[in-house]
């Protein structure tokens, strides 16, 4: 018996709740009352209405000179980065810090294979990452506090130590929003933030991925579905007949925009103006957007050697979106796709109640082998790995001793690993970095870091390097307290050079 992915669930023990948002099938014409629930519900602030006006205005401030509306370090504009996010929690000593000296209730099922750089070693099941590992390198020794699912979202993914351990609503920007707030995409119809989830995963708290005092206009615009199914489409681009009947009348549209902002900002003191409204319009009906969502653009070679499932075709998209002029795109890479099996999870969070974790990673890395590969190589191969950034990791590792305990789904006893943020293991690729190399190690059992202890921060420090962004330039809080992009964190010198 195997499961089948419900349209609207909460996964137990997984990371954050699935809630659906409803298509209300939002009509724009010139005789229509567009409600701010509806403009939200159908996810058009994110990319034709608001969010897209105010990026514009932050367009003409950046290009205009002015201060404090954004800003970076000169010369970084072409860059961009590709933030795979791996909800759950992937386990280390299952992917790239085994540990194969440990005692059995240690080190688990699997063995490490050489790689093509003396020294490195991944687990077995990643045999075409064995193929490429000096085209990426490997930090091991990432730690931090917070062991609950939305306490290290939140950590992980703002930089900070959260108010709240649990949940899943940021109480700081995630580091997606500054790179929106500070580096939009420099090609007009391509957005400059993209998060691309499975169907049910869209709203923007599932994986804490919120703006907070950055505002509304700087959360991603979410794409969910599954981009392997020739069904796939982005609702905002899809060309169907009755879209079309929308879009024709410009003038009619332009006006329920118009209406849409004053019901949006009724009391305050933003005021809209008619050329940043036609330009976010452009956005909409953008050639440009619907060629880089448009899968069927590429070579079938190129789509089979990503894999035609969710995390390959995913992996490919962000590609594209990269290529065409998007700044920062999150691939999340939950369920590869297919029937699950009984005895595996819904995402990477491996406790023995949720799954086998062994059985779970016979099953999972497959598809995250060929998926990551693929887009490493492919960056690569297209001249893409100096200017594009590739960053996986998730929230936090695994417990380094296994657990034993009776399956929720399959009534049996089973192995499996806790959550574990004192350590973990992040893959990086591109961006003019050093590549083929280890940073930083843990002790014998995969618990701590042994040498070279680093934070979440010294990441995102790295990516802000990357993407020339100062991260020590403030933005004010909901209180107007001044607030650094990054409190904390360098540029990982050995990645550096």
């Amino acid at each position: 018996m195997a499961h089948t992915e419900p349209d609207s669930v909460h996964h137990p023990h997984c990371a954050g709740p699935t809630p659906l948002h409803p298509r209300s099938g939002l009509w724009l014409g010139s005789r229509q009352k567009v409600s701010r629930r509806a403009a939200v519900t159908t996810g058009i602030l994110g990319l034709g209405g608001v969010g897209l006006a105010d990026l514009l205005r932050l367009r003409q401030a950046r290009a205009s000179g002015e201060t404090g509306a954004v800003g970076g370090l000169p010369g970084r504009d072409d860059t961009a980065v590709i933030f795979v996010w791996l909800p759950g929690g992937p386990p280390h000593l299952e992917t790239y810090d085994m540990k194969p000296d440990a005692p059995a209730e240690f080190r688990g099922a699997f063995r490490p294979i050489a790689t093509n750089v003396p020294g490195i070693d991944v687990c077995e099941l990643l045999p075409l990452h064995a193929r490429c590992a000096d085209r990426y390198s490997i930090i091991r020794s990432v730690t931090h506090e917070f062991a609950d699912h939305g306490g290290g979202h939140k950590r992980f993914l703002t930089g900070r130590a959260p108010k709240e351990p649990t949940g899943f609503v940021n109480d700081f920007p995630m580091a997606g929003s500054f790179v929106s707030r500070f580096r939009p995409a420099a090609v007009q119809g391509i957005p400059g933030y993209t998060a691309l989830v499975d169907s049910g995963r869209q709203h923007v708290d599932t994986f804490s991925f919120g703006a907070a005092y950055l505002g509304t206009s700087h959360t991603p615009y979410i794409v969910d579905g599954d981009p392997s199914t020739p069904q796939f489409q982005v609702p905002s681009l899809a060309r169907e007949e009755r879209m079309e009947r929308r879009l024709a009348d410009r003038a009619g549209l332009s006006a329920s925009l118009d209406r849409l902002r004053r019901d949006v900002d009724a009391g305050t003191s933003m005021r809209a103006k008619d050329d940043f409204d036609a330009r976010a319009l452009d956005m909409l009906t953008s050639a440009a957007a619907r060629e880089a969502f448009d899968l069927s653009r590429e070579p079938d070679p190129v789509r089979d050697r990503y894999g035609r499932h969710r995390f390959g075709q995913r992996a490919l998209l962000a590609r594209r979106l990269v290529e065409a002029g998007s700044t920062f795109v999150t691939v999340v890479m939950e369920h590869p796709g297919g029937e699950m099996p009984l005895n595996c999870c819904y995402n990477w969070d491996s406790h023995a109640v949720n799954c086998h974790i062994f059985d779970d990673a016979m099953w999972r890395m497959p598809s995250y082998d060929q998926a990551i590969t693929a887009l490493v190589e492919d960056l690569a191969s297209r001249g893409l790995d100096q200017r594009v950034l590739l960053v996986v990791t998730g929230e936090f590792g695994r417990t380094p001793r296994i657990e034993n305990q009776i399956g929720t789904q399959t009534k049996i006893r089973q192995p499996g690993r806790d959550h574990w943020p004192g350590a973990q293991s992040i893959l990086v690729s591109g961006g003019g970095l050093r590549m083929g190399q280890v940073v930083g190690s843990t002790d014998s059992r995969g618990g701590y870091p042994k040498d070279r202890p680093l934070s979440p921060n010294d990441v995102w420090a790295t990516v802000y390097r990357h993407l020339g962004i100062d991260q020590e330039r403030s933005v004010p809080d909901h209180a107007g307290r001044p607030m650094p992009i990054l409190p904390s964190g360098e540029p990982i010198r050995e990645l550096i050079g």
